[in-house]
């Protein structure tokens, strides 16, 4: 099977410091890939080279074989690469409803009107309605973002990446700054979505990593130093050392 991404020997430097080293690695369709490793690994400097928000300083970015490295971000979207960022990236004087038609309206090639009457388009109401209902936000769907708890608003970005009908879905830090109880309903959503695309998931909760990933990639000053299942990576002695230390974790998702 082939990867639907992959990086060859992918390099990035910021004057004299190395943020990516070398780092060659394969994503394969319906997987579900968590970064890890600790602060300045270079974990969102790999997903900012793989979306297009930076570009590379040496090496390759390949989407289904193809070299996009030198793609822009707006291409690599189209194409179906997508991400969610740290910080939130929504209007957040709009209603949940109104950031993901938005970005529906956008993808498909509609009017660019923020505030275009709802009974028009209707495909793209359909569509924007349907994420709502994916997301459970429903009961918020006409609520200002910015009144929203933070777990919602966190669900809102996602919405706008599903948006764009992803093939590659990006989460860069989904669950920071979120309740256990939110934790663990994003951790279902994230499972589910990647029943359907890839996804790449940046996250310092080891818990939720271990839980939930088939496959782990662990950075290290610029560098990998293990890929593998949840269990080969926990037993690693080098990411213990790198990272883990003697941590322990409980599964996840056992209770609400």
């Amino acid at each position: 099977m082939e990867p639907i991404i992959s990086t060859k020997d992918l390099m990035r430097t910021f004057g004299g410091v190395t943020a990516l080293n070398l780092v060659s690695l394969d994503i394969y369709d319906k997987q579900l890939r968590s970064i890890i490793g600790p602060n300045g690994a270079g974990k969102t400097t790999l997903i900012n080279v793989i979306t297009g928000k930076l570009g590379a300083s040496g090496g390759e970015v390949f989407y289904r074989g193809q070299p996009i490295t030198n793609y822009s971000v707006h291409k690599r979207v189209r194409m179906g690469i997508c991400r969610t960022f740290q910080i939130n990236s929504i209007f957040m004087g709009l209603t949940v409803y109104e950031n993901i038609r938005i970005a529906t309206q956008l993808h498909l090639g509609g009017s660019g009107r923020v505030f275009a009457r709802r009974t028009s388009l209707k495909k793209v109401n359909q569509e924007a309605e349907s994420i709502v209902d994916r997301l459970n936000l429903n009961e918020v769907a006409y609520q200002s973002v910015e009144n929203l708890a933070y777990g919602d608003q966190r669900l809102v970005e996602v919405g706008i990446a599903l948006a764009c009908d992803p093939k590659v879905l990006l989460l860069d830090e989904p669950t920071a700054g979120m309740s256990p109880k939110e934790t663990r309903h994003i951790a279902r959503l994230i499972q589910e979505l990647a029943k359907e695309v890839a996804v790449v998931l940046v996250e310092h909760d080891v818990e939720l990593v271990m839980t939930i990933s088939d496959r782990l990639t662990v950075l290290h000053q610029g560098g990998i130093i293990a890929e593998g299942p949840p269990q080969e990576i926990s037993n690693n002695c080098d990411v213990k050392d790198a990272y883990l230390g003697s941590t322990k974790w409980a599964p996840l998702l056992e209770t609400d």
